[in-house]
């Protein structure tokens, strides 16, 4: 897995002031990452591993071959893996938990990623924790629903619906209360960022549609439907979450705290689409609705012939995108928009504009011969 790269220090935030990260430099510990092979978890240990002073462990199953922290090789879904393989950590100072496991049901998910969280916990044992960050998301507020209450705030009721957020966090404030550490909660929406093998991705959906699209030389079209394309969504870039997790890490303001974390606007996947287009040199049509899940499969064999034509990297196709995100994403018809006021409030005011970070982030993967260079 290829390390994210963290944007460079110059003490300023890209709005200006001070830095938000300038404490953790001037407090450093020992951080841990559960899950440091997703596309969270690699971007939060490298926006660790960049700050002056730290020592960081990155937690995973999957291998982290080419990483800038210690790389553990973990399975935290059993107590004696989790015991054995979080052994080199019990001098963490701060816990980032980005561990997830997604099957079966409701219920299925709650025991299965609270059992990840338990384990880890209990692995630690009297490690000198001083702050955990927990990440949560959309589902809080309904996202994975049929519409919630917009714009969604973060002291807005739980639902009825049962969730592995909730239950983990109940487990997680149970603990800090008992073992005295500080606890901060992010929601992000969307995650934009790029981690190898780790297909849950709206960015790889986005890139490697576009890329079969032009390689069999059709124009790019929106592949969800209409009123989904026109419906105001927000992301969450990858960069940003990291440098958030780590403000939220050294700040007083955040403990406790439950934050959304986005870029810090709206958009429309139509207006995205076609600026991807005009960015790409590809022709622009009206959205065409189909299931990516059933459809994109059966192109594996353009994909290969472009991987060949264009030097990318030979990643196996099932491990570089996921397209039942992507139809889960492009069919959620209703405005998908939570508020960042009490981040922003609290210290942690960057943002992106996020038709322009896709843009870039797709010239990202074409530099690292993840998809073919634009046209």
């Amino acid at each position: 897995m290829e390390t994210p790269t963290a944007p460079a220090r110059d003490g300023a935030s890209p709005a200006g002031g001070l830095d938000p990260l300038a404490a953790a430099a001037t407090r450093p510990g020992v951080a841990l990452v559960a899950g440091s092979a997703g596309v969270i978890g690699a971007h939060a240990a490298a926006e660790y591993a960049a700050v002056p002073g730290w020592k960081v462990r990155g937690a995973a199953r999957r291998a982290q071959p080419g990483v800038d922290w210690e790389a553990l090789a973990v399975d935290l879904s059993q107590a004696r893996g989790a015991r054995e393989g979080l052994a080199a950590a019990r001098d963490t100072t701060h816990l980032v938990f980005g561990a997830y496991v997604e099957r079966g049901g409701e219920q299925q998910q709650i025991d299965d990623n609270l059992a990840l969280l338990r384990n880890t916990l209990d692995a630690l044992g009297d490690a000198p924790l001083q702050h955990v960050t927990l990440y949560q998301g959309g589902k809080a507020y309904g996202a994975h629903l049929k519409g919630f209450k917009t714009p969604a705030r973060e002291r807005d009721p739980r639902l009825l619906v049962p969730n592995f957020y909730y239950a983990q966090e109940d487990l997680l404030r149970e603990e800090a209360a008992r073992r005295g550490f500080r606890v901060t909660l992010l929601r992000p929406e969307g995650v934009v960022g790029f981690a190898t093998g780790n297909p849950m991705n709206i960015l790889t959906v986005v890139a490697v549609h576009a890329a079969i699209s032009r390689e069999l030389g059709l124009p790019l079209r929106f592949p969800g439907s209409r009123a989904a394309g026109e419906a105001l969504y927000q992301v969450t870039d990858a960069e940003l979450l990291a440098r958030a997790t780590v403000w939220a890490g050294s700040e007083p303001a955040a403990a406790g705290e439950v934050f959304n974390v986005t870029n810090g606007d709206q958009f429309r996947w139509v207006h995205a689409y076609a600026a991807i287009a005009e960015h790409l040199g590809m022709e622009h049509d009206e959205p065409q609705d189909f299931p990516l899940s059933s459809i994109m499969p059966m192109h594996e064999g353009t994909w290969q012939r472009a991987v060949q034509r264009h030097g990318l990297l030979p990643t196996p196709y099932a491990d570089l995108v996921r397209w039942q995100f992507g139809d889960f994403l492009f069919h959620s018809e209703f405005d998908n928009v939570t508020s960042t006021v009490k981040v922003r409030r609290a210290g942690f005011g960057e943002c992106h504009d996020s038709i322009d970070r896709f843009l870039e982030l797709l010239d990202v993967l074409a530099e690292r011969k993840v998809v073919p260079p634009r046209g």
